[in-house]
């Protein structure tokens, strides 16, 4: 995928920042108030020192306090707005760019990644998807709230107080100004430096992520092969990689700020030695303008730490940006909106199928198969031969190379895929339970179901009986990663929710192998019942479970080499036979 170009993730960023225009602009004027109140403070201050050094050196006899009295009113009314024009603007940025900038982007990023076919996410670690998600959209999210907070704020606060200064003493003025050009270039050019490595450092947080996840999902093999050494290990290269991109990163981007800190303490310096030999000289400079000039000087270095700090963090934004808009111009999976024009009653027709996962490598050719309303198809064959790939296409997982699928006449390319998979119930090998209620596990698929139905359904795959005696039955809350059921139980809720689906066609991949024989034996009769009337695809690996299917496909390399009953298939003696006495020979 064409990655932007780096000088238009900026201009693309400040695009998808466009809905909060008016909540920006809004903060733009409270910038505006503490700009101004930021300029006005040292001014006020330098009244004050010049009233309190004329009554010091006596050129001034009135009343003292009666003279400080309001400038300090005046003084102390600017910083309380200075404070609370701050605030304001903090918590509308913090509220404004988090709820309708972040949180919208994961909400695109999340709707994006359900337009994309399925194969970016059976080839992208789930770590690395969620670390753009959070990480990398956070990132973009802080930006777009300095833009504003920091850019803005400090370029129009450079400016008043380069004018305040200028209108107070030119020539003290001028050994600020005439140092700011070379920090502010020197600061582009480090700042620009570190986006390489700020995007290093996010592409090796994503793989950090994806191994952490990998880890602890798979916690129990890796305690059983005692591989936590290895794990570790893994961990250990992953993180140092990390470690080291985000040094260098963080290096070239964070030299920047001492090296302003060190102009302006030259800049300071040279202030307090010019200014004093200007006094002592009577060059029309009081103590008063000196001091402003020094408090100027000193706001001087905080706006431009704070646009240093910005390029830097300019560089930091658009690393992420460029890993968030990589996903979102993905190409995504061509749509269709139609629908069957009438209820399905289970005719499936392949003609002349053709699809390969890598164009390189050949896998399902030329492929058709004929299968009636109310047939059990069961597909077998060895290891890669195309039986879940068969599947795949069924459910428009993915697309075809070539040929067609038929649903009761009518192309499935031509309907919409929510309406395609709309027809199928599905059993995989995997079971699969969301963190929730027993009950809201099984009418996953359904979910304006009544709790009768789902204790109907329940009932129906032998798993109610076993429901009852968890504490709080259907209410008991389960997961896939909790413990408190067998893995024979899971299946038996997986089955339960597809019979509360009730679709006219029906996927079983191997739904019984990972039950003992007794569960086996209730999961076998349920599903005689579930299977009775509908169109099913049953993949086996345990050929003895599909003897009494309708008609048995034998895949091999892609192509069905055999098909038939069982005991068609048998008397052939041939591929099938082999696979079927191989699985009983001593």
């Amino acid at each position: 995928m064409k990655q932007p170009k780096k000088e238009h993730i900026i201009r693309r960023l400040l695009w998808e920042a466009r809905p909060i225009w008016k909540w920006l602009l809004l903060a733009a004027l409270l910038c505006i108030g503490v700009i101004i109140c930021g300029v006005l403070g040292p001014k006020l201050l330098g009244g004050l020192i010049d009233r309190l050094y004329a009554w010091w050196d006596g050129s001034d006899r009135s009343d003292l306090l009666a003279g400080l009295l309001r400038p300090m009113g005046w003084l102390a009314l600017v910083y309380l707005g200075y404070s609370l024009f701050s605030y304001v603007k903090m918590q509308l940025l913090n509220r404004v760019v988090s709820r309708y900038f972040t949180c919208e982007l994961r909400i695109r990023i999340s709707d994006k990644i359900r337009r994309l076919p399925v194969s970016y996410v059976d080839q992208t670690p789930v770590g690395d998807i969620l670390s753009r998600m959070m990480d990398d959209v956070s990132t973009m999210g802080n930006y777009v709230h300095q833009i504003i907070d920091t850019l803005m704020t400090g370029f129009f606060m450079i400016l008043a107080i380069a004018v305040m200064m200028l209108l107070e003493d030119w020539r003290l003025a001028a050994i600020v100004l005439v140092l700011t050009p070379a920090s502010i270039l020197l600061s582009t050019l480090l700042s620009s430096r570190s986006e390489k490595h700020f995007y290093s450092m996010f592409t090796e947080s994503g793989n950090l992520n994806a191994v952490t996840e990998e880890a602890f999902t798979n916690f129990a093999t890796t305690k059983a092969y005692n591989l936590e050494d290895y794990t570790e290990q893994r961990h250990a290269e992953l993180n140092e990689r990390r470690r080291k991109a985000e040094t260098r990163a963080n290096f070239t981007s964070s030299i920047v700020r001492p090296l302003i800190a060190f102009t302006n303490a030259l800049a300071y310096i040279a202030i307090c030695l010019f200014g004093g030999w200007l006094i002592v000289r009577n060059e029309s400079v009081s103590v008063g303008i000196v001091v402003t000039i020094l408090l100027y000087a000193k706001q001087f270095s905080g706006p431009l730490e704070q646009i240093a700090g910005g390029l830097g963090d300019l560089q930091h934004a658009k690393a992420a940006a460029r890993r968030v808009f990589k996903l979102l111009d993905l190409p995504e999976e061509p749509q269709a909106d139609g629908a069957l024009p009438a209820p399905a009653k289970g005719d499936v027709r392949f003609e002349h199928v053709s699809f390969s996962y890598d164009p390189a490598v050949p896998l399902i050719e030329d492929l058709n198969l004929a299968v009636r309303p109310g047939q059990n198809v069961a597909i077998v064959g060895p290891t890669g031969a195309g039986k879940t790939t068969i599947v795949n296409l069924l459910m428009r997982f993915y697309d075809l190379n070539a040929g067609h699928i038929l649903l009761d006449g009518t192309d499935c390319a031509s309907l919409s895929r929510e309406e395609v998979r709309s027809q199928f119930a599905m059993v995989l090998q995997d079971t699969w339970l969301f963190r929730g209620t027993i009950a809201e596990n099984v009418s996953y698929g359904t979910p304006g179901a009544t709790r009768e139905q789902i204790v109907e359904a329940c009932d129906r795959a032998y798993c109610d009986h076993f429901i009852r005696t968890l504490p709080q039955g259907y209410d008991t809350v389960v997961g896939d990663d909790m413990t408190n059921l067998s893995g024979g139980q899971k299946q038996l809720l997986t089955i339960a929710r597809a019979m509360l689906a009730n679709r006219r066609l029906l996927i079983l991949d191997e739904a019984t192998s990972n039950v003992d024989t007794r569960t086996e034996i209730l999961l076998q009769k349920a599903m005689d019942r579930l299977m009775k009337g509908r169109t099913c695809f049953v993949i086996a690996h345990r050929l003895s479970t599909i003897v009494d299917s309708d008609l048995i496909l034998v895949l091999d390399h892609g192509h069905i080499v055999e098909q038939g009953t069982h005991t068609e298939l048998l008397a052939r003696r041939g591929f099938y036979y082999q696979l079927y006495t191989s699985q009983y020979a001593i």
